[in-house]
C-alpha cells in the first residue's frame, strides 16, 4: 500500500512533534493529541492496518532520532509512545464504528429479506454485498435452542467458524432472528444446511432444526423461512420428537389445517364424545396418539404410556365404545388418526374449537 500525501504531511508534523518534544522536555498538547486521533480515524477509513501504521511511525522515529538532542532520549521514546497511542486510539474508534456500521447494515438487510419489505432491485443489489444472488434459488434452515441467540453469541461463533472452515467462501448467510439462529444456502447445496443443522443441534445443547424448501427469488427466501417457521410451530404442537424437521415432510399437517373450520368440525363429531370418559378426553387422545405413533402396535402403544397391554385394550375399546369408530378397523382407523391429528393442532381439548 502506497502512502499518500496526506500520509507524508503526517508523518512530517509527527517528526516535528518529536524534534519539540525531546528539544523543549515537554509532553504532548491536547491539541496534538487529538490531531494524531482524528489522523488514525482517517487512515481506518483510507483502509490503512494498524501494524503498518506503526512501523511507519517508528520508521519516522529511527529516522530523525540521530539529529535528537543525545540527553532528550528518555523524553523521545515517552512522547513516541504518547502519539502512537493516540493515533492507536483513533484507528481503533474508527474500526469499532465501521463494525457497528456494517453490523446494522446486515441486521437491516436481514430483517428485509426474512420479511419481503424492500424493493426487490435494491434487495438484489444490497444482498450480492453478503453473498447471496437472489436470482438463484434458496433454502433456509432455522435452529432454535432453550435460549435465545445473538449475533455475538458464543454458539452463533462457533457455527460461523464451523461452516467457514468446511465450505470455505460459498455463498452463505448466517444471521439471528428473534432469538433463533438461521442459515441461507443455495438451493442446489443441501449439504450445507444438512451441517448446519448438525453444528447448531450440538451448540444449542438438544435444540431443534427445521429446513424450509428450496425457491426462486427474493420471495423465495421468505417462502423458506416461513416454511421453516411454521415445522418448528408444529413440531412444538405435535410433539415431535425429531431434532431436525424438513418442510418437505410436513406438507400434509398444512393441508390439514388449510380450512380449519372443517378439520375443528372433523375433531368435535369425532372425538367429541371422548369427554364423556371418566377423566374427560385427553387421556383417551393420548392413547389414541400412542397407539398411532406406535404403528398400531398394542404392546409399543403400552409400553410408552407405561401402560399394560390389557389397559390399552380396554382403553381402545372404550373409545370405539363412546366414538362408534374402532382404532383397528382400517376404515375407521384414517378417520380417527386425521382427528387426533387435528386435535393436537388445535389444541383440543383445552382449547374450544
Amino acid at each position: 500500500m502506497t502512502v499518500s500525501e496526506t500520509d507524508e504531511d503526517h508523518l512530517t508534523a509527527y517528526a516535528r512533534i518529536l524534534s519539540d518534544v525531546c528539544a523543549t522536555g515537554r509532553r504532548l498538547t491536547r491539541d496534538e493529541l487529538d490531531s494524531l486521533r482524528a489522523q488514525g480515524e482517517r487512515a481506518a477509513e483510507a483502509g490503512h492496518g494498524l501494524r503498518t501504521l506503526v512501523r511507519r511511525h517508528l520508521a519516522a522515529t529511527r529516522t530523525i532520532w540521530p539529529t535528537l538532542p543525545a540527553a532528550g532520549g528518555e523524553r523521545t521514546l515517552a512522547a513516541v509512545e504518547q502519539a502512537i497511542d493516540a493515533f492507536a486510539e483513533g484507528h481503533e474508534r474508527a474500526q469499532r464504528l465501521a463494525v457497528r456500521q456494517q453490523e446494522a447494515a446486515r441486521r437491516e438487510f436481514v430483517d428485509d429479506l426474512l420479511h419481503g419489505r424492500s424493493h426487490l432491485g435494491r434487495l438484489a443489489e444490497r444482498a450480492e454485498r453478503f453473498g447471496l444472488l437472489l436470482s438463484h434459488a434458496h433454502a433456509v434452515a432455522v435452529s432454535q435452542g432453550h435460549a435465545a441467540v445473538d449475533d455475538t453469541h458464543p454458539a452463533t461463533r462457533q457455527v460461523e467458524s464451523a461452516l467457514a472452515a468446511r465450505f470455505g467462501e460459498r455463498r452463505i448467510l448466517l444471521a439471528t432472528k428473534d432469538g433463533r439462529l438461521i442459515c441461507i444456502a443455495p438451493g442446489d447445496q443441501d449439504e450445507v444446511l444438512t451441517f448446519f443443522a448438525k453444528q447448531a443441534y450440538a451448540v444449542t445443547e438438544g435444540g431443534r432444526v427445521a429446513v424450509g424448501r428450496a425457491h426462486p427469488g427474493a420471495g423465495g427466501v421468505v417462502h423458506s423461512y416461513e416454511e421453516a417457521l411454521n415445522a418448528l410451530d408444529l413440531a412444538e404442537r405435535l410433539d415431535l420428537d425429531e431434532p431436525v424437521l424438513r418442510a418437505a415432510d410436513l406438507l400434509v399437517y398444512p393441508v390439514l389445517t388449510r380450512d380449519r373450520q372443517a378439520m375443528a368440525d372433523l375433531v368435535r363429531s369425532t372425538l367429541g364424545p371422548l369427554q364423556a370418559a371418566r377423566g374427560g378426553a385427553q387421556p383417551l387422545v393420548d392413547t389414541l396418539t400412542a397407539y398411532f405413533d406406535a404403528g398400531c402396535v398394542a404392546a409399543e402403544a403400552a409400553r410408552r404410556l407405561s401402560l399394560s397391554v390389557r389397559a390399552l385394550t380396554y382403553r381402545l375399546a372404550r373409545i370405539h365404545q363412546l366414538t362408534g369408530t374402532d382404532p383397528a378397523d382400517p376404515v375407521h382407523r384414517y378417520t380417527l388418526q386425521t382427528a387426533v391429528i387435528g386435535a393436537r393442532l388445535l389444541g383440543w381439548p383445552d382449547a374450544e374449537v
